[in-house]
């Protein structure tokens, strides 16, 4: 974490920090558990097959190290010295193509499996069919530790996202997906919209967008 314990005082108020490869294993922890539940994970890595926490904690960490790797925008949230929250920002010239990162597929291939594997580059590549043009933000992953979600800390996240995709003129905005439909409430409170739909079995991956332009440029910026 580019902010070190050191310099953080111990107060129970929530402090923004950008993160580094310092915050990998905490980060994982954190998505593991924000994503293991999720319906969208549960069909591209197969929960009723055995191996499917292994599974999902693999994508979560190759996915993350592909992110440090490509010098992408990560933050987290601390309470008394403890991150609670982590959200990982594409840039909006990302528009990355897993299939052909070589050595994040053979990871990939060999800790999560080539079927899991070839189901999430396949779900990845309709999601980047529906991206807006022109070119916004992504929000690839977010998500609050266990002990402390429902105390506003995921609001307070994506709002910092919000404002540091607002200070950068090249993105027209932010997308981010979820396959959970009790989610979509509160991200429509944010301002997001549905720009689309990825049909994941029975059940429906909802793509949304929030545009960040002129004004709201200037007010995120304050």
């Amino acid at each position: 974490m580019t902010a070190g314990k050191s310099e953080h005082k111990n107060t129970s108020e929530p402090t923004i920090v950008r993160l580094d490869a310092s915050a990998r294993n905490e980060a994982i922890s954190i998505l593991v558990h924000a994503y293991k539940d999720e319906a969208t994970f549960q069909y591209l890595f197969n929960h009723r097959k055995p191996g499917y926490q292994q599974r999902v904690r693999a994508t979560v960490r190759e996915l993350i190290d592909l992110y440090f790797e490509l010098n992408q925008e990560a933050i987290g949230i601390l309470v008394n010295d403890t991150l609670v929250a982590v959200a990982f920002i594409g840039d909006p010239d990302l528009r990355l193509n897993l299939g052909g990162q070589i050595s994040w597929r053979i990871r990939m291939v060999l800790t999560a499996g080539f079927a899991s594997t070839r189901r999430y580059i396949d779900y990845h590549e309709r999601i980047k069919a529906l991206l807006p043009q022109p070119q916004a933000h992504q929000l690839p992953l977010m998500g609050v530790k266990p002990d402390y979600q429902n105390r506003g800390y995921g609001r307070l996240l994506l709002k910092t996202v919000e404002t540091l995709c607002a200070e950068n003129p090249r993105g027209s905005g932010l997308v981010l997906d979820t396959g959970n439909s009790r989610y979509l409430p509160f991200y429509e409170s944010e301002g997001f919209r549905s720009i689309g739909t990825v049909q994941l079995g029975d059940f429906e991956d909802h793509v949304l967008f929030r545009e960040v332009r002129g004004t709201e440029k200037n007010a995120g910026s304050q």
